[in-house]
């Protein structure tokens, strides 16, 4: 499902926007990691948030599950933890 996808993408955009900031603030003071991986995150991450709030209303996910989903946007890793969560609960049959 597109809903599986985009959780896994936007965990590792995630995740290579924290190796850039690494990268730029300790390690090397290089900032193509942000510049790459930042965008990409941030079209990732929108594309989380509508895809969560589409599945919200095709699958008529209570306001709860749709709040901890939107929540879940913000630690990193959180959308791929979420997503197979509510897959094994059955949310996204």
């Amino acid at each position: 499902m597109a809903f599986r996808a985009t959780a896994a993408i936007e965990a590792a955009t995630w995740a290579g926007l924290l190796v850039g900031m690494a990268f730029k603030y300790v390690l090397a003071e290089n900032d193509i990691g942000v510049r790459v991986f930042g965008p990409i995150h941030g079209v990732a991450f929108i594309a989380y948030v509508l895809a969560t709030v589409h599945v919200f209303r095709v699958l008529g996910w209570s306001r709860r599950l749709l709040a901890v989903g939107l929540v879940c946007s913000v630690p990193p890793a959180a959308t791929w933890i979420f997503e197979r969560s509510i897959s094994r609960r059955g949310y996204l049959a």
